[in-house]
């Protein structure tokens, strides 16, 4: 089973993607923490052609051997993650890789083009939304360092990139879109896990979904 789920930065994504890889016995890959390793790896002067990735469990991300999670989520990684997805080589790099992480087995890939690009055919497709004044403030809990002001601009700046071209942020058909604004996140995460059941009961005996 692959469960696609895609939207802008801050809208849940991740959470609920760990939960429903957790109720489901998924793998769940992150790509937004593959650009993340990606834009560390530049940083240090490696070349594309010599970077190797491996996503593990726990959502542990592995840079040639070396388990670089927690160097990931720095302000500064941020908006260098948002410039090199803008770059196509590296797009062609991780999503090949994203394709194959996806391969004969169960898994939640999250990101922001899962539903248009990368598993176009996956079995569930979920598009998380919120307002962008709502996800900066989730994002200055994130980040106690930041300003309000200061995050709301990087994330509109962000949105701006995300939205040019690529297949990013493209709501496709079958996708079903959960408004996060609000909500408590055992809400949205119960929205999600009734989708994918909804999707596991339209199931064919061949296991391929029916309509």
């Amino acid at each position: 089973m692959q469960i696609a789920i895609d939207g802008p930065a801050g809208s849940g994504k991740t959470s609920v993607a760990r939960a429903l890889a957790k109720r489901f016995g998924c793998l769940l890959v992150n790509t937004g923490a593959m650009y993340r390793a990606v834009a560390l790896a530049l940083s240090h002067g490696l070349k594309l052609s010599e970077i190797q990735l491996e996503i593990r469990p726990n959502e542990r991300v592995f840079l040639n051997g070396e388990d670089v999670t927690e160097q990931l989520y720095t302000p500064e990684i941020d908006e260098l993650a948002s410039q090199v997805a803008a770059r196509s080589e590296v797009r062609e790099f991780l999503i090949e890789q994203q394709r194959v992480l996806a391969q004969n087995r169960d898994v939640v890939m999250e990101g922001r083009d899962i539903g248009s690009v990368v598993l176009p055919n996956a079995d569930v497709k979920l598009y998380l939304d919120a307002s962008l004044e709502e996800r900066a403030r989730r994002r200055c809990h994130e980040r106690p360092g930041l300003s309000y002001d200061e995050v709301l601009a990087q994330l509109r700046a962000r949105d701006a990139r995300d939205g040019q071209g690529f297949g990013r942020l493209q709501i496709t058909p079958n996708t079903v879109i959960i408004r996060t604004d609000g909500r408590t996140l055992n809400d949205v995460i119960a929205e999600a896990i009734q989708a994918v059941e909804a999707a596991l009961q339209r199931r064919s005996p061949s296991g391929k979904l029916s309509g």
